[in-house]
């Protein structure tokens, strides 16, 4: 067993979908958190080898009305301090983006991505990894690029920052790698009131898109899990060794 990773999800129903299947084919085991259920999350991630903090429907902005937003908000301070591998994703990159004081919020013209939309690396996330030219998207918010933060990856003018990174082990993403086919059709079916917002795509080319961009988001997300995880792992091992 290569470890644990620590998998924050915010539904009853919600599952890490493709990323937690690459997890485990490293073999990684994934202890997932239901924080809106009351579950707690590890006051050091010494037991750990990353942590994942997936989306939502909520919102970054929601700490308070809903305790366990904020309680997230709050302990982002455990990865960021002890400098573990963390991911966040779409929401969790919202909620990293908040702790580290930047701004989160809706379109000024009520805009949303739902779909896929092209992407583009900056010299920055060009020296990370290759990334694909275009990803799937489900959001309404959106975060300012936080103090310290490097952009990676723009989107076109109404979404610009889509991937920074703060620090050497800390990454967060406005996109959805994690969705699989069944997601797809589950995602587009409960969220079809969704589909009438400005810049959303027709929930048809959801499906044709993803035959044409998704192996190459496949393959940067085998590449990028790697490097997320290989070269902190063993940085942290050296410092818990020293």
């Amino acid at each position: 067993m290569a470890g644990r990773i620590l998998i924050v999800v915010h539904q009853e129903t919600s599952t890490p979908g493709r990323v937690g299947l690459k997890l485990r084919q490293r073999g990684f085991e994934l202890d997932i958190r239901r924080t809106c259920l009351g579950h707690a999350l590890p006051e050091t991630l010494d037991e750990h080898e990353g942590a994942i903090v997936f989306g939502g429907p909520m919102s970054a902005n929601d700490g308070g009305e809903l305790e366990f937003i904020k309680r997230e908000i709050d302990w982002l301070d455990v990865p960021l301090r002890e400098k573990a591998p963390f991911l966040g994703i779409c929401l969790g990159a919202q909620l990293l983006a908040k702790s580290l004081g930047a701004d989160v919020g809706l379109h000024p013209e009520s805009r949303a991505e739902i779909g896929y939309y092209p992407i583009f690396p900056t010299d920055i996330g060009k020296a990370v990894c290759d990334w694909p030219s275009h990803v799937y998207q489900w959001h309404r918010e959106s975060f300012e690029m936080p103090s310290g933060g490097q952009l990676m990856v723009a989107g076109d003018n109404h979404f610009r920052n889509q991937a920074f990174r703060y620090g050497k082990t800390a990454f967060g993403i406005q996109f959805h790698p994690e969705v699989t086919l069944a997601m797809t059709h589950r995602w587009t079916v409960h969220g079809a009131h969704r589909m009438g917002l400005p810049g959303v795509r027709p929930r048809s080319t959801h499906f044709s898109d993803r035959l044409v961009y998704d192996p190459a988001v496949d393959t940067w997300l085998e590449g990028f899990i790697d490097r997320w995880l290989g070269f902190d792992r063993r940085e942290r091992r050296g410092r818990k060794a020293a």
